[in-house]
């Protein structure tokens, strides 16, 4: 039975970074460490634990946020090591929505690179203490004071340095600790697993002896307390420094920071030493907030296994063909065999079996209680970002915020007869992540997908034929065009034939007329009443209408016309339907024939995030695709630019602007509205 004494020790914490600064590498250190693997897994060897997926291990980075629970000297960590790349920042997204943590890991040599600058922007959304980790000080170029300075400046954090390296690149040997002043080894023989604390060599003393003054100080920029004291000369117990460590980072005034190399197995313990000890548990974060449906006021729920049921299902994975939901509980228990009222979708929910996971490998328990990250088997209808809770006690958690698609791609079955299994498989994939979108073209036929980029694309049908056996070709979608007029143009248009054996003749007076770019289409009448027998002029607007659907260019939607019927000519007898049909539509294909059609295409509004220092080669490169920019508005250290571009000259922009931003600059993309194809 779970219990508000457990909720203490419980620590959900994430791991996030730029892809490649050694996230997965760090994660199997601490599993190692903490008991919970019996060799390392790496990420080079395509055997990292939590890299699972075929995608990831081919790839060597992680796509899904895999979630683990280990152990460490009486807490109970559940890490979740989420995706660096930039096309999966939704697993980063709802990850930090759940957690209480974070842990970022920053390259030595990189420092603090773009996305770690995203990763980091969404910890600071959802108020989530965070620590840092400088990896890979073994390597060529690591350089701990530069990562330091770049914190600083590009995140805005306060450092609260706890560690410093002993030597750096080839000449790493360990790390100094500050606050108890020694230095700290580890032992290759053992991976790392033993370590031992010497005394400060002598040449290193006053250096280390400094860092730790200046920990004080940095300290006392944030802490009263320790102002005090640190002004008085009094002395400053290692009980208290801790104390007031946790107390900035809780508070977010403060970002303890630690150094080592993860994949020389150095640096790895006093991190998790840290976890236990700053990191906030379930307790010490406010009491999650909610909607109750039937008063619409707002209510808290506490973390406490007394507290009713609240909870957030934060992502969705099929396994083997069955849904598995992934839960943050963060009140009440909620026990295997049981139901649920999924508040969000307002049914009744059943929970077949409660799972622990470790990456992909799962544990059965019996309950979930405040605090815990588990997996659900059984609920049929929960989707990302849906509220689970106590039927008597309903409650609505705020969602969790998803991202509009900013590429598509056509795709159909490799072999004819698949549409329907891959119908089915793509609406799988879709439940799954929240960025995906799948929708059939009415005018092509194709079943366009959309998403976050190429990469994010490229996984998905890859997937398909993987993990569901629907292999797939993928194509370029076509951009579906629309036409329209540019002038006014009246006509006459006589119908005048004999058609077995009878004379069928009318005549058309038409005049169409553009209208303003977006306003639509309008057929009207100004026929005299009763000029025409009943029914025949609702038949001959239904035509012009008709007709609007074929262009007079290559066969697209004509758009923004207004069509007016002037006058018809009707005789007793050889005025037939037929012939006053076929008079409306030839009068009006000759009208829009004279009007100057211009063939339109869409244009899509772009929003561009980017630094600085990259402007000009993105503004550049927006002119050579025939866009135009808006707006340029300065945001702290980057510009937000706004312009307007043709979506046939937006195919592959996502991996034109990282390339041309070394990965700095993000966009979003949303349809616009149609201008005239520029020769």
């Amino acid at each position: 039975m779970a219990s508000d004494k457990q909720i203490k020790s419980i620590r959900n914490i994430g791991i996030i970074a730029h892809i490649d600064a050694g996230k997965t590498t760090l994660t199997e250190r601490i599993l190692f460490y903490t008991g919970k693997t019996h060799r390392i897994g790496e990420v080079h060897d395509g055997q990292a634990t939590m890299d699972w997926m075929p995608e990831e291990q081919e790839r060597g980075i992680t796509i899904t946020s895999a979630v683990t629970t280990c152990y460490w000297k009486g807490k109970e960590i559940h890490i979740i090591d989420t995706p660096g790349h930039v096309d999966f920042t939704i697993e980063v997204e709802r990850s930090l929505r759940v957690l209480d943590g974070a842990l970022g890991v920053f390259c030595a040599v990189g420092g603090v690179e773009p996305q770690s600058e995203t990763v980091w922007r969404q910890a600071d959304k959802y108020k989530v203490p965070k620590m840092a980790f400088i990896n890979k000080m073994d390597r060529m170029g690591a350089d701990f004071n530069r990562v330091i300075q770049e914190l600083k400046e590009r995140l805005n954090i306060h450092p609260l340095i706890l560690t410093i390296p002993l030597g750096a690149e080839q000449e790493f040997q360990g790390v100094f600790d500050v606050i108890k002043q020694c230095l700290i080894q580890w032992d290759d023989a053992t991976e790392g697993m033993e370590f031992q604390e010497l005394p400060v060599p002598d040449e290193h003393r006053e250096q280390i002896a400094q860092a730790k003054e200046e920990l004080l100080e940095a300290l006392a920029e944030v802490d009263d307390e320790i102002m005090e004291k640190f002004l008085s000369d009094e002395e400053i117990t290692d009980k208290e420094i801790h104390a007031s460590i946790r107390k900035a980072c809780l508070s977010l005034k403060g970002v303890p920071v630690f150094c080592g190399s993860a994949l020389k197995n150095k640096g790895v313990q006093p991190v998790l030493d840290a976890i236990g000890r700053y990191l906030p548990s379930p307790l010490d974060i406010p009491p999650v907030k909610g909607i109750n449906p039937k008063t619409g006021k707002e209510e808290e729920r506490p973390a406490s296994v007394k507290a009713p049921l609240s909870a957030l299902a934060y992502k969705i994975q099929m396994d083997g063909g069955r849904k598995m939901t992934f839960v943050r509980v963060y009140s009440g228990i909620m026990t295997a065999g049981g139901e649920v009222w999924n508040a969000t979708k307002e049914k009744t929910e059943k929970i077949a079996r409660l799972l622990h996971m470790h990456a992909n490998k799962r544990e059965r328990i019996k309950e979930a209680g405040a605090g815990q990250i588990v997996a659900v088997m059984g609920l049929k209808l929960a989707g990302t970002g849906d509220t689970l809770c106590d039927h008597e006690h309903p409650i609505i958690l705020e969602a969790i915020d998803t991202y509009q698609p900013v590429i598509s791609v056509a795709v159909e079955p490799a072999t004819s007869g698949d549409q329907d299994k891959i119908d089915a498989a793509l609406n799988k994939l879709a439940e799954e992540d929240p960025t995906f979108r799948v929708k059939l073209d009415e005018e092509t036929g194709q079943t366009i997908i959309s998403g976050m980029g190429e990469l994010h694309l490229e996984v998905l049908t890859h997937r398909l034929s993987r993990e569901f056996n629907v292999p797939v070709r993928v194509g370029r979608p076509q951009v579906v065009y629309r036409e329209s007029i540019t002038v006014p143009a009246k006509v006459e248009e006589l119908f005048d034939k004999e058609i077995g054996g009878t004379r069928q003749a009318a005549t058309v007076v038409l005049e169409v007329t553009p209208r303003e770019r977006g306003a639509g289409n309008l057929v009207r009448s100004e026929l005299p009443e009763e000029h025409l027998p009943e029914g025949m002029e609702e038949l001959l607007l239904e035509t012009l209408e008709q007709g609007l659907e074929s262009g007079v260019v290559q066969g697209y939607p004509l758009v923004d016309i207004e069509v007016v019927l002037k006058d018809v000519t009707y005789e007793e007898g050889t005025t037939t339907e037929m012939a006053l049909r076929a008079a409306a539509s030839m009068g009006l294909r000759k009208a829009c024939e004279q009007a100057s059609p211009v063939l339109l295409e869409p244009m899509m509004r772009v929003e561009i995030i980017v630094p600085e220092e990259f402007l000009g080669d993105v503004i550049g490169d927006l002119n050579s695709r025939g866009g135009k920019v808006e707006e340029i508005e300065p945001r702290g250290a980057v510009q937000v630019l706004k312009a307007t571009v043709p979506l046939s000259k937006m195919f592959g922009y996502s991996t034109a602007l990282r390339s041309a931003t070394q990965g700095r600059a993000t966009f979003t993309m949303v349809f616009s509205h149609y201008d005239p194809v520029e020769e």
